[in-house]
């Protein structure tokens, strides 16, 4: 029974840790894309040991959905001038 439920910790503690990865992933991904196209979303998303799944823009936002693992995440980006 011990040995079951410390599986079952290591697996859901893989999932969190595989679903932190992805977000951020994914926010590294949105932003690289506004400035570098799609390239530069998936060279990010892999660079943070992610796999872009998808990726869409309109107008000046990026959206990318990555996959890390059995986790995935969205994010999506906006480019523009800087206001101060």
């Amino acid at each position: 029974m011990a040995a079951v439920l410390a599986l079952a910790t290591a697996d859901l503690a893989g999932n969190v840790i595989d679903a932190a990865r992805a977000r951020s992933a994914a926010d590294a991904a949105a932003l690289a894309g506004v400035e570098g196209g799609r390239h530069a979303s998936s060279r990010l998303a892999a660079a943070n040991g992610a796999t872009l799944v998808t990726w869409s823009r309109s107008g000046r936002s990026v959206t990318v959905v990555v996959r890390v693992g059995a986790a995935s995440a969205t994010a999506a980006a906006t480019g523009g001038p800087v206001e101060n």
